[in-house]
């Protein structure tokens, strides 16, 4: 994956893009799939960009541990919006999926719970939408 800083020629507008690699960006251009996010105009170019430099006071592994706190804080955020906004159901999360879906049961809220690889792909498989989102125990730092 790359990322690029984009600019529409249109209104000047800069914004950023992930893409599997820079031909597929060059391949997304050539066809006019690329628009810019404030007037859809498709002129769009590659802007310069600054890389990621580590100084040397900061060493590769400080960087790592930096990232690494990044991702762990950005989970907890999720794990405690999921709690205060979706329904727990616990090991019964595929038996109530399908509930939800089939029998169009609609709930005030959403649901979480526990669920094997094989039991969400046969969800996934049937038009179910399931996401799994790794959760931190609450003892972890």
């Amino acid at each position: 994956m790359i990322k690029y800083k984009l600019i529409c020629k249109n209104c000047s507008n800069i914004f950023n893009s992930w893409f599997a690699s820079s031909k597929e960006f060059e391949k997304l251009k050539k066809n006019k799939y690329l628009t810019c996010t404030i007037c859809e105009s498709t002129k769009i170019d590659k802007s310069l960009m600054a890389p990621s430099v580590i100084n040397k006071k900061n060493s590769v592994k400080d960087y790592q541990k930096i990232n690494h706190k990044n991702i762990k804080n950005k989970l907890k955020e999720y794990k405690n919006f999921i709690k205060n906004n979706f329904e727990y159901v616990g090991e019964n999360f595929a038996y109530e999926a399908r509930l939800i879906h089939y029998n169009d049961k609609k709930s005030k809220k959403g649901i979480y719970g526990n669920a094997s690889f094989k039991e969400i792909n046969e969800l996934k498989d049937e038009g179910i939408e399931t996401e799994m989102i790794p959760w931190l125990n609450d003892k972890e730092n």
